[in-house]
């Protein structure tokens, strides 16, 4: 089961991520988010040894340039389109691409057939303010009847006392942010190190 540690914005915090095996690391853009990245970090990210590890940028409605300006200047991003984004407007770039799916209810899950270009979905709290980054959880038992095709990756809430019970839905991949974090928006290398941990004895 693949790890993703989203949310990342200090180079200390992603050169241990990178070090000790984490899938992915995400980067986000959106501008309202505590967790966006710094134009001197982005710039930092164009040189830096990810090893094994692949970048994900985090957008949310952006517009053709910003995506153009990660996708020329980092090597093989994963974009990550986490608003209302269609099918059409994501595959354009020629890239990898993640949607985020925001599940409410049971209904949410329907729009998992309108991006069939998607590398994988990323399933998500809904939250009428936020496009995401709540801390929240929602109600895993809708996943139980519902087929997933592709690569679905667990969002959410998830920390080091409930990605257990995450693994145990078997998603392709758990993406961590604030279940890492010893306060808003600040990563803590013990918190990461007892969730690849606890996956890794899985």
């Amino acid at each position: 089961m693949k790890l993703k540690i989203c949310g990342i914005r200090d180079t200390n915090i992603l050169q241990y991520a990178c070090e000790a095996g984490v899938d992915f690391t995400g980067f986000i853009m959106a501008n309202d988010s505590p967790r966006k990245i710094s134009n001197d970090f982005l710039a930092s990210l164009e040189n830096f040894n990810f090893h094994d590890t692949k970048p994900v940028f985090i957008f949310v409605n952006p517009s053709v340039d910003e995506v153009k300006k990660i996708t020329t200047n980092i090597e093989n991003p994963i974009l990550q389109f986490h608003g209302d984004e269609e099918d059409s407007f994501c595959q354009q770039f020629n890239q990898s691409f993640w949607k985020t799916i925001r599940v409410k209810d049971s209904q949410s899950l329907e729009a998992i057939n309108n991006f069939p270009s998607a590398d994988a979905l990323l399933l998500e709290t809904f939250s009428g303010d936020a496009y995401g980054g709540t801390g929240k959880v929602f109600d895993w038992s809708l996943l139980e009847n519902i087929s997933l095709q592709s690569k679905f990756i667990l969002a959410g809430g998830i920390n080091s006392e409930n990605i257990k019970e995450a693994a145990s839905l078997n998603p392709w991949c758990i993406d961590v942010n604030s279940g890492v974090e010893s306060s808003l928006a600040n990563k803590d290398k013990n918190l990461i190190a007892q969730i690849i941990k606890i996956l890794k004895n899985e």
